[in-house]
Order: structure tokens, then C-alpha cells, then sequence
């Protein structure tokens, strides 16, 4: 089967990523959530290397439950920073549980964080050819307004990156099963 570029590797974890969840829309607010959690975690990194974490980032972070995450303390972020089995970067560990408050924010004021991120195409899906792109004027403006709410780690880049995880962003390639 003919798939993009980038999921054509021996790693069976990234084929399996790429053929049934990459560019597929997500709805589900805890997916939402844990995506935008690992794309952060992501950011100077590669995406093998946090997809081959992901369980273990599952555990720590509790199912990615939005609202255990806003409520980790001093002790849970000393136990994830012990934990050689996930990315330990304070920053971003501190980011995802301040980002999680914000996003309860978000969930508040649009009724779910899906409306929220969905509004910026009117829930439509943006079909875009494929290339080596890192922003796009969409990831521009998602990435403008989460830092405006107080969200970190959330550049242009890694807002891209989220969009197409989810699905907002269709970036598969034009001959790659997965396009439709």
C-alpha cells in the first residue's frame, strides 16, 4: 500500500500510526487533549521517538484525564521527571499541566475543546498537497489564539503538526491510500 513518505519505514508502530490514525479527524476531547500533549512533547524532537513513549506518557498521565492533569502537583511532577520511561523535560511537564487548565477553560466556553478547534475551518477538513510544510497560516491563527489564552509550547509548528494528527489537516499524500 502506498503511504506517505514518512510512514514508509520498517517501524511497524509508525505504520500503524500513520494508516489509521494520522489526518484521521478526531472528535473525542481526551484525544484531543493527549495529542496535543504528545505534539508538545514533540516539539525538537522526533515523532518515533514519542510515539514509542506513548503508553508509558498514557500512564503517567493518567489517560490523558484533562482534569487529573490540571491537578498534578509538586510530587506528581517529581515522579514524572523520575521516570526514564517518558520525555523528562520539566518544562513541558509543567506546560502540559497549565495547558490542561487552559483547556478546561476552552471546554467551558465553547462546550468542548473539539468545537473549539473544529470552529477555526467551520468543521471543515483542509485538504493540502503534500510537502515538507511546518506551518500554514491555519496553524498560525490556532497557535496565536492558545498562546493569547496562556497556553505554552504551542507554536506554529507544533500546531501544524497537532492539526494534521487530528485530522483538521489532510496532508497525506496525493497517492497514498490514507488521502480520502
Amino acid at each position: 500500500m502506498p503511504r506517505c513518505s514518512w510512514a514508509e519505514t520498517p517501524d511497524e508502530q509508525m505504520q500503524a500510526y500513520h494508516d489509521h490514525e494520522w489526518g484521521k479527524p478526531r472528535h473525542d476531547d481526551r484525544v484531543l487533549f493527549e495529542m496535543l500533549v504528545l505534539e508538545m512533547f514533540q516539539a525538537g524532537l522526533s515523532w518515533a521517538c514519542v510515539l514509542h513513549k506513548r503508553e508509558a506518557f498514557r500512564q503517567d498521565f493518567d489517560q490523558f484525564d484533562v482534569k487529573k492533569v490540571a491537578a498534578f502537583d509538586e510530587d506528581k511532577i517529581q515522579s514524572l521527571m523520575n521516570d526514564a520511561r517518558i520525555i523528562r523535560n520539566r518544562r513541558k511537564i509543567e506546560a502540559s499541566i497549565a495547558n490542561a487548565v487552559h483547556f478546561m477553560e476552552i471546554q467551558k466556553e465553547y462546550g468542548s475543546f473539539d468545537a473549539y478547534i473544529w470552529h477555526f475551518t467551520n468543521g471543515q477538513i483542509v485538504y493540502e498537497p503534500y510537502t515538507m510544510r511546518t506551518t500554514s497560516p491555519l496553524s498560525d491563527a490556532v497557535s496565536k489564539d492558545l498562546k493569547q489564552r496562556g497556553m505554552k509550547f504551542v507554536g506554529s509548528t507544533t500546531m501544524y503538526a497537532y492539526l494534521q494528527s487530528i485530522g483538521v489537516i489532510n496532508g497525506h499524500a496525493e497517492d497514498c491510500d490514507w488521502r480520502t
